[in-house]
């Protein structure tokens, strides 16, 4: 796979025998070991103000590049910007640092969940290695740059000027996003970590889901104590406490989880499109409990903004019980319906 010079420096590195030269890095972020990241505690993953993460977004390049969100349970992983000296382009390397072989099969488990899509809405992995480093190993990978960062960038940016997304633009961005999300769930899988820093924009404004390292199965046949508590302890680690489907909280002992959490996620995320934050952002500043919160039916504010449609739309999302949530195709075709006239064939950017 070629031998890689300083990355800590204004070197060069081979990746399938391509040279890139290192640029500079865009962000760092801990990996959370195992035993942080319970229910109730501080150091849960916070998708503006990430508890247990050294870096808010601000200070990690506008969080241009991919997700800093941790793939593996200990360690650190690294966002470099690197230029191909083979195309002109310009990418992000994620480097993650691999203590244990668990460690490099996390990382490994990623670059497969990218290797499975070929879409426009979804992020491709351009290359993927393993490198040693002295007595451990990094796993590297290569994906797109985008210089206009996430939705959450968007969205912060048009807030501090008193501004928000137009019903039109959250009506293409929902659209995009939903396609992603319907050829993940079409292949048996759900992301389990949806939230506005996970997606990416493109140059034309279309949203691009990353950050793949919490995929597991869709539906998920829960029998018996033990694997309830298993499940609702990973769920505690790999899905952000205020985006996290309510099912997910107090896993029961007989049950089935299904992609349907992906729905209650994306809810949070069309609120935030709204208004500004995410619907339980504030409750988890606040240090009050987001898992009582999220069992109780989600009170929207009135907005002339936005159509009833749009909030019966989100309130259909944001539904406790997650057998009378939609799925996708529903949701997709009701948007379809709210979708104003087509500028051109694909209508999923702003």
């Amino acid at each position: 796979m070629g031998h890689a010079l300083c990355i800590c420096s204004r070197g060069t590195l081979t990746i399938d025998h391509k040279r890139y030269l290192f640029i500079h890095k865009l962000g760092e972020g801990l990996l959370l070991e195992s035993h942080l990241g319970r229910v109730a505690s501080k150091w849960e993953r916070h998708p503006t103000s990430p508890q247990g993460i050294p870096l808010d977004p601000s200070s990690m390049g506008d969080d241009l590049g991919p997700s800093l969100t941790p793939l593996a349970h200990s360690g650190f992983s690294f966002v470099d910007l690197v230029e191909g000296l083979h195309d002109g382009q310009f990418y992000a390397l994620k480097r993650i640092l691999c203590h244990e072989q668990q460690d490099q099969e996390e990382a490994q488990r990623e670059a497969d969940m990218h290797r499975l899509f070929h879409h426009p809405n979804i992020l491709r992995l351009v290359a993927y290695c393993l490198r040693e480093r002295g007595t451990k190993h990094e796993a590297w990978l290569l994906l797109p740059f985008f210089k206009r960062g996430t939705l959450w960038n968007e969205i912060e940016k048009l807030k501090d000027k008193g501004n928000f997304l137009t019903e039109e633009q959250i009506i293409r961005l929902l659209l995009g996003i939903c396609r992603g999300l319907e050829a993940i769930h079409a292949k048996g899988y759900a992301h389990r970590d949806l939230k506005p820093t996970n997606i990416l924009l493109g140059n034309e404004g279309q949203p691009v889901l990353m950050d793949l390292g919490s995929m597991n199965q869709a539906c998920i046949h829960v029998e018996g104590s033990r694997q309830a508590l298993a499940l609702q302890d990973w769920a505690a680690q790999r899905c952000t406490i205020s985006y996290r489907a309510p099912e997910l909280f107090s896993v029961q002992s007989h049950c089935v989880i299904d992609e349907r959490t992906d729905v209650w996620s994306l809810g949070c995320v069309l609120y935030a499109m709204m208004f500004g934050e995410g619907p339980y952002d504030m409750v988890f500043q606040k240090g009050d409990s987001v898992a009582l919160a999220v069992q109780n039916q989600l009170s929207i504010p009135q907005s002339p903004r936005y159509s009833s449609a749009l909030r019966q739309l989100l309130t259909s999302m944001m539904t406790v019980d997650p057998q009378q949530r939609p799925h996708i195709p529903l949701l997709l075709s009701q948007l379809e319906v709210l979708q104003p006239p087509a500028r051109d064939e694909h209508t999923t950017h702003i």
